[in-house]
């Protein structure tokens, strides 16, 4: 059957770009795949995980771990390393032939590079740094209800529709937009790292995976571009999304910003976490934006979240709003971050967190 993507319904199933580095799958992987399960179970079809490089076939099955029924391994040398010429052939070539209804790619370095050029190649659309994903009209809903302003029951909705609904942040995110794509397929969206849910590891389940491995042409001439070495940066970024513990500053540290910096630094140390920021502070200039939480940050799920001095902006919020445990610091009492704080302190945080370290330091030593 001829490629067409306009016809929709010659295509079905849902499938993941599964990115691996030096032979190693990325923790983006296993989100994705966690939370494409849900849509496939939802649209009742196939979840398909998408793997290159060069022998890679040995860590296929662990994505079935997390819920894929199969995983297609297109292997070659000329796939060892990301290009995008390369990449992007044999991707297209083997959507070409399989047609899945949704493709989703992780909004790493090398997916923000990947998703617009396979979308551009396929003639489909393509949402960028999606948050939230949603088949299923009821649950999308259900979404809107607690996640925006909308008076869902007052507006009209398609309770049949079954496209996927891709949810991302727009204009700095001051606003949440809504993504369809229902003229083309696949529906394609980058996700944005860290803000969907790892499922649990079945082994079982990654034991029954089924491994495929379609047929593709690649050749060197199919390549513009030719990987000599790879360098990495010795700069050192925080890891905001695997830590347990993160505290952040936000506009309350205005009178002091690196004295609020240092005491954030060194209640993290304390506490074994590291530090992260609102987006007022990084605008400021006040620290890098790799602390920065938030719908234009990174979205964590911590053990403990620390605020201190945040309001607490719906857009920081749905950065953090999923944490184990929330405490609040703030001088103004009617701050919106005491609404989601499972512990709020009202005061200065110049005041309150010299004391929590002496607190923390007197019961690690009275252990």
């Amino acid at each position: 059957m001829a490629y067409d993507c306009t016809d929709t319904a010659a295509f079905k199933g849902v499938w993941v770009f599964c990115e691996q580095r030096e032979g190693k799958l990325m923790p983006t992987d296993f989100e994705l795949i966690s939370e494409a399960r849900k849509l496939a179970d939802e649209l009742g079809c196939e979840l398909s995980g998408l793997l290159l490089g060069e022998n890679v076939e040995g860590i296929a099955k662990e994505l079935g771990g997390y819920g894929a029924d199969k995983v297609l391994v297109c292997d070659s040398p000329l796939l060892k390393d990301y290009t995008t010429d390369a990449y992007t052939k044999v991707i297209c070539d083997v959507i070409h032939e399989y047609k899945p209804e949704v493709f989703l790619i992780g909004a790493t370095n090398i997916g923000r590079d990947l998703g617009p050029r396979c979308a551009a190649r396929l003639h489909t659309g393509l949402t960028a740094d999606a948050t939230h994903l949603d088949i299923d009209t009821a649950k999308y809903m259900d979404f809107l209800r607690t996640s925006s302003t909308i008076d869902v029951d007052s507006q009209k909705f398609d309770m049949e529709d079954r496209n996927l609904k891709m949810t991302r942040p727009a204009f700095g995110g001051h606003l949440m937009a809504t993504i369809i794509c229902p003229r083309f397929r696949p529906q394609m969206s980058t996700v944005r790292p860290g803000v969907m849910k790892k499922s649990a590891f079945d082994a079982a389940k990654a034991e029954a995976c089924q491994i495929v491995k379609p047929a593709f042409e690649l050749t060197e001439a199919d390549c513009k571009t030719k990987v000599l070495s790879i360098e990495k940066a010795a700069k050192k970024m925080v890891d905001l999304i695997g830590a347990d513990v993160v505290v952040s500053v936000g506009r309350g540290i205005s009178k002091d910003p690196q004295a609020g910096i240092k005491l954030a630094e060194e209640l993290a140390a304390e506490l074994g976490g590291v530090v992260g920021a609102s987006r007022a502070v990084v605008d400021s200039g006040w620290i890098s934006s790799d602390h920065q939480v938030g719908q234009t940050g990174k979205t964590v799920h911590p053990k403990i979240y620390v605020a201190l001095g945040i309001s607490g902006a719906i857009q920081h919020v749905a950065g953090m709003q999923d944490s184990e445990m929330i405490i609040a610091v703030n001088k103004n009492d009617m701050a919106p971050i005491f609404g989601v704080a499972d512990y709020g302190i009202c005061g200065d945080l110049f005041k309150v967190v010299p004391q929590l370290i002496a607190s923390i330091k007197a019961a690690k030593a009275a252990e």
